[in-house]
This record gives structure tokens, sequence and C-alpha cells, in this order.
């Protein structure tokens, strides 16, 4: 079942994340439901306190995107639909020794419409539980990294637009501005 999104300016997007510690019916609904979502709104990746809970847990999916990344979990390349869409619950994202920073446009479910440029390392080991609480270890580049780092990001109470350099972010200002207008007006009723 799809669930509303979180908009920027609601204070859960700023709060961490609590660690998963109970693997039980009530996470994997929570998950199958925030995939539901995801899907619904044509995202790739989609963090708990976007749907209101400030929990250590998110989805990607990356079955439709262009292949244009590596991955190796735990010790194996399995296809991607074998384990797309992926649930990742207390992860813990390190930069890749020696990879280099690249520049993209980014998006955000909780910022629609509004895009711009985030610098982020290519690739970056993940460690992870999924939503049996079984224990995963993720090496990965490209967009695959990229969306794992923002969803983590999201974990953290951080946001794609903390990321942008301050240029970027001057050019998005009118319409953040707007969006949060439309989440106050949105939020009275």
């Amino acid at each position: 079942m799809a669930l509303p999104i979180v908009r920027y300016n609601q204070p859960v997007l700023r709060k961490k994340g609590q660690k998963v510690t109970s693997f039980d019916k009530a996470l994997a609904a929570l998950a199958h439901d925030m995939i539901d979502t995801m899907h619904d709104a044509e995202g790739i990746g989609l963090a708990a306190q976007q749907v209101g809970q400030a929990l250590m847990l998110c989805v990607v999916d990356l079955s439709d995107a262009k292949k244009d990344f590596t991955w190796v979990l735990d010790g194996a390349r399995p296809p991607l639909e074998l384990f797309m869409p992926l649930v990742l619950a207390n992860p813990v994202a390190t930069i890749a020794k020696g990879t280099d920073l690249y520049v993209y446009e980014e998006g955000c479910l909780s910022f629609p419409g509004i895009r711009g440029d985030v610098v982020r390392p290519d690739a970056i080991k993940v460690t992870f539980q999924d939503e049996a609480g079984v224990p995963h270890v993720l090496e990965c580049d490209g967009l695959f990294a990229r969306c794992i780092q923002h969803e983590v990001d999201h974990l953290n109470g951080v946001l794609f637009i903390d990321r942008m350099e301050d240029d970027v972010r001057a050019k998005l200002d009118p319409e953040v501005k707007e969006l949060v207008k439309e989440t106050k007006a949105a939020a009275k009723g």
C-alpha cells in the first residue's frame, strides 16, 4: 500500500533514524509499503523518514535504470533482478579507497520537481541488514552508490540540498521557498 510522502520542511526529515532492532512482520510490512510508495512515485530510493518514520530503513530499486554501474553483493555479482528492490536496515556506508568525486544531478521525492547538482564519491561499501535481519555487504559505484548515499543521508537527517554547492543551492532557493509555503499550507488543512 502506497503511503503519503513527507515533503520538505516537515521535522521528521531532519531526524536521525532509530536503529532497527525488531525484524518482524511490522517491519516487513513497512518495507513493502515503502517499495510500493517508491514505485508509485517513480523513484529509485526512499527512506523511512520520507514516509514519516524516523527509522534506519530505506529501500532502493534500480531494476529499470541504465546499468552503467557495478556491484558486488556478499562477494558475488548476482543479477539485479535477484535482489531488487533492495531493503537496507541500519546501513553504514563508507567511501571506497581511491574513488573519485563526481557531480550528478539529483532529485528527491520529498522535493517534487526540484533537481540540482550534488558532488558525491563514485564508489562505496555499505554494510546493512535485510528485512529479515540477515547481514550483507554491498560494494557499488555510479548511480547505485549515489542512490544509497542519498538515502543513507536521509536516515541521518541530511538532505540533498545540504550537499549542494552554495551557487547551485542559491539557484534553487525560490523553488525551495515555494515548497516550504506549500508544505505549511497543506499542514494547516
